[in-house]
């Protein structure tokens, strides 16, 4: 089988001594415990309010818990931070270093970056002399991982779909766009006209612990790549999509100045650029978590109206359990030898969509338990909640049910409701139909007495139900808007609580599965990457496509454009549709050689020979139907490994 992640069996031999008798015991030499410790590194590039600690796996260190880390002190005049702590000697001792924002008055603490090789830095029980480590890189590796959100939020401001709407002498100009949170006092005006009349709005103090960074999507991955906002913002071109992402411990108390400039065509190259106007966002216009605006542009000069500005924004909170801690991650890790991996669709595959089907009911225990008997590395499902906030597995946002008993079904009383209008208990004790079985007056299935066929498993039941060593590659459902301007479902969840909830589950009971979660919502993506730091997250695209209507979201539409996403929201990777795949195979380069990793899925695959053809191109993963029936491997071992490779 593919070993994945791994455990590791830190647990000496203890030897017993046994004595006879007569034997007389001696004094045995008093043995040292523990001893001092003085960790010392050496960190380049940090910010004037961050600082470098440590987190490992004793006591002193902190067990892994990102609240106890320890704190170094820094070598004044030097890059070297350094600590010195008693130890225990009988224990090998596990640890990382991390840069963070700590905040002096709640003391919150706020992970900037950490190291995220696998395997920790380790101090034998046999070394007797520290070392000057240097962050980020040990064991012939360098790995440097971002933070995600501990105390603080992120505020996302997304501009696309050329949103400036200006005077007409404005027409064609490009145009800069910088934003800055500002310190809102309350009961008083916002204190950003000062600064706004300005041409730099250099001067104004940004709050300790907030942050901007800005993203282009873009062929280029210099400024794909998320990076300090500059002086006068960025530069938007016709097309683009410019992302804004603004971290703060407390948002609420925050207003946004977004300024606007632009370089006169008369100006040298040394000129700075003109300020031309602002418009300022207040945090009681947004909604919890997603939503859009069109504010006015008021010019910098004679203070009238100049245009309009439009942005869409996405507000991703904390989860308020601490299950994340700084043992390990796996965001960013894929072992170069895991490719072809074969994943079984909805278990055992779609069992709805033709004629055929398959004799399992899809997204069933039984389904992903035969998927994984017939050799998947890994079983991808879709998750979404129930009314009672229970995820639950079933991939269509909507059911049909009858109130009448289970073999008195009359098709004329069929109700279409949606998934999450209908509680755990009756989507699992009412007698449910498929959308299809509905519309169709037919019904496909007879298993009304299969425990492990009924659909609407929960997730945290397939997380105990099915072997450990078969991966999930779990796909959380969430809505999408179409290009018509219609959704695929209507009032959902708070996006930020429908998160939370998959969360919550994957990160109490998982244990040591391998896990990859997905979604074809790019904001969903962004919310998952950030609100933990242990799981790697994939942006499911349809691309270019005549099967599938496409969505209105620009992030959606190509293969390119999905690369650009992964990596401006520092993601592993990306699963496109084999359709788009197969029309033009050199996009599978695009993917690789940024370092993503790249599945698919779709109709397509569901072909042995089209399965061989996707992994000679690179393929990490196929996503296909029928596992048992088109698989090209046999069934595999899967004891569990104890040692770390």
């Amino acid at each position: 089988m593919q070993r994945w992640f791994f455990l590791e069996d830190r647990k000496k031999k203890k030897i017993k001594l046994i004595r006879t008798m007569s034997e007389k015991i001696k004094p045995e030499k008093s043995e040292i415990l523990s001893q001092e410790w003085t960790f010392t590194v050496s960190v380049s590039n940090i910010g004037s309010k961050e600082k470098v600690v440590m987190a490992g796996n004793i006591a002193e260190l902190g067990e892994w818990d990102y609240k106890k880390v320890v704190l170094l002190n820094h070598v004044e005049d030097t890059n070297i931070w350094t600590k010195t702590i008693i130890i225990p000697n009988t224990c090998d001792v596990f640890y990382r270093y991390a840069i963070c924002i700590i905040n002096e008055e709640t003391k919150d603490i706020i992970v900037r970056r950490w190291e995220a090789n696998i395997q920790p830095r380790v101090i034998k029980e046999n070394m007797l002399h520290p070392v000057t480590d240097t962050f980020g890189e040990y064991g012939g590796k360098q790995n440097i991982c971002r933070g995600w959100l501990t105390s603080q939020s992120l505020v996302q401001f997304k501009f696309n779909n050329n949103p400036l709407k200006l005077k007409s002498r404005f027409v064609g100009r490009l145009i800069n766009i910088k934003v800055t949170p500002v310190k809102l006092s309350f009961g008083a005006e916002p204190q950003i006209e000062d600064s706004s009349l300005s041409t730099d709005t250099a001067d104004v103090e940004i709050p300790v612990g907030v942050f901007v960074e800005i993203a282009t999507l873009d062929n280029d991955p210099t400024i794909c790549n998320l990076q300090p906002q500059e002086q006068f913002g960025r530069e938007y071109k016709p097309n683009d999509i410019m992302i804004v992402n603004v971290l703060a411990p407390n948002p609420k108390s925050l207003a946004y100045l977004i300024d606007f400039y632009s370089y006169s065509t008369r100006a040298s190259v040394e000129e700075p650029p003109c300020h031309i106007g602002y418009t300022y966002v207040l945090p009681n216009m947004f909604k919890p978590s997603e939503g859009s605006m069109e504010l006015p542009v008021t010019c910098n000069v004679k203070h009238r109206p100049l245009g309009t500005i439009q942005f869409e924004y996405l507000i991703v909170s904390p989860m308020e359990d601490s299950l994340c801690n700084m043992e390990t991650t796996y965001a960013k890790h894929w072992d170069p030898s895991w490719t072809g991996l074969e994943v079984g669709h909805r278990g055992l595959g779609a069992s709805f969509k033709t004629k055929e089907g398959n004799a399992i009911r899809e997204n069933t225990i039984a389904s992903l338990k035969k998927a994984a008997a017939s050799g998947a590395d890994m079983l991808e499902f879709d998750v979404q909640l129930s009314k009672d906030m229970i995820p639950v597995i079933y991939h269509d946002f909507h059911v049909c049910i009858s109130m009448k008993r289970k073999k008195e079904v009359d098709f004329t009383e069929m109700l279409e409701l949606p998934v999450k209008d209908l509680t755990l208990e009756h989507l699992q004790k009412l007698k449910v139909y498929h959308l299809v079985e509905g519309r169709n007056h037919e019904t496909l299935f007879f298993d009304d007495d299969l425990e492990e066929h009924q659909p609407f498993p929960t997730l945290e039941d397939a997380l105990k139900k099915l072997d450990e060593h078969v991966g999930f590659n779990i796909e959380l459902k969430w809505t999408m808007e179409l290009s018509d301007g219609t959704f695929e479902l209507n009032n959902p969840f708070d996006m930020n609580t429908y998160v939370d909830k998959v969360l919550e589950v994957v990160l109490k009971h998982a244990g040591e599965r391998r896990i990859v979660l997905s979604c074809f919502n790019p904001d969903i993506c962004t919310m998952v990457r950030n609100k933990q730091n242990k799981y790697p997250v994939m942006f499911l695209t349809v691309g270019v496509s005549e099967k599938y209507q496409p969505y209105r979201d620009p992030r959606c539409l190509t293969i390119p454009a999905a690369v650009q996403n992964a990596i401006s929201s520092d993601i592993l990777g990306i699963v496109v549709h084999t359709e788009d795949l197969l029309r033009d195979p050199t996009q599978v380069k695009l993917a690789t050689d940024v370092g993503l990793v790249i599945f698919c899925w779709g109709d397509d695959n569901n072909d042995k020979n089209t399965i061989k053809k996707l992994k000679e191109m690179g393929l990490h993963a196929v996503i296909y139907d029928k596992l048992d029936k088109y698989t090209t491997k046999e069934v595999k071992d899967i004891a569990v490994p104890t040692v770390a490779e």
